[in-house]
């Protein structure tokens, strides 16, 4: 993984020569639809929601006592899959991060027969309130792919949810709206996803205030987000670093390993931010990486 140094430029596509651009899209179309093929196969595994896990207490044993965990691995995770998807987009996400000491690390089901974004950012709201009841957590990180991202960042931006999301990660969501979406005008939730629609101007409104820190992930080659400038969150008044991805599409987001390395140390680098902001002076920061 390379990461470049935060720039505060807006992103932009860079003009690629045309066969280098021809020989990376179809090596991202290739692997488009071999992480399809697997997904299709992982799919049915995740149609149920995931079962509560019951709270143990420590186990005692003899010896000195065990260093506190760092607060990143107590707060939990909670990962909003995309439209007509569920939990099981997350498989090789989850694991990675389980295995870098998350403890508490959930999903949400959201139905696909849900009309309005809205609703199910009020959902949202209601399982992030029980992840803190249960863990006993004042916040959570947030992970969503695609629309899942746009309707965590509804409830952060619209309904007082950045009070309890301390970062939200967006992986290929469409802030601006996209020109391309599956059954344009079939289903409510697609139509809100298109440029220019009411919810997506509200997400336009001014946010004074808003507490969460925003990191968005896209990719040049992702066919779903037209233009691919549109997954970049882009609001004066919100705290956001877009982290531009190579050499992969829509559908690799959420399972490619740089991506989810790059996912975990988003997730702890609040220390970074913080340097970030004092070297360019305070207030909201815009700005963009990238991850090869």
């Amino acid at each position: 993984m390379k990461v470049l140094p935060f720039l505060s430029l807006p992103p932009r596509l860079p003009r690629l020569p045309g066969p280098r651009l021809s020989t990376a899209l179809l090596g991202a179309t290739v692997l488009e639809l071999v992480v399809l093929t697997g997904h299709l196969a992982t799919y049915p595994f995740g149609l149920t929601q995931e079962r509560i896990p019951q709270q143990r207490a420590p186990e005692q044993r003899p010896g000195p006592p065990l260093l506190p965990a760092p607060p990143a691995a107590d707060r939990p995770v909670v990962l909003l899959h995309g439209f007509i998807d569920n939990r099981s987009v997350f498989l090789l996400l989850r694991r990675a991060l389980a295995r870098q000491g998350r403890r508490h690390l959930a999903s949400l089901n959201y139905s696909p027969l849900t009309r309005d974004l809205r609703t199910a950012a009020e959902l949202l709201g209601r399982h992030v309130e029980e992840i803190c009841a249960r863990t006993g957590q004042r916040e959570v990180d947030i992970v969503g792919h695609s629309l899942g991202g746009l309707i965590a960042r509804y409830y952060v931006q619209r309904l007082g949810g950045d009070r309890r999301v301390r970062t939200l990660v967006t992986l290929g969501t469409p802030h601006g709206g996209t020109a391309v979406a599956p059954g344009a005008g079939l289903h409510p939730i697609v139509r809100q996803m298109r440029g220019g629609s009411p919810l997506i101007e509200e997400l336009r409104l001014p946010a004074p205030g808003c507490r969460t820190r925003f990191v968005s992930f896209w990719s040049e080659l992702d066919q779903v987000m037209v233009p691919v400038g549109t997954a970049c969150v882009d609001h004066p008044d919100l705290d956001a670093v877009n982290v531009r991805v190579t050499g992969i599409g829509h559908l690799a987001l959420p399972v490619h390993p740089a991506v989810a390395a790059a996912v975990r140390e988003a997730l702890e680098s609040q220390e970074a931010q913080e340097a970030l902001e004092t070297r360019e002076g305070a207030g909201p920061s815009t700005g963009t990486s990238s991850v090869a």
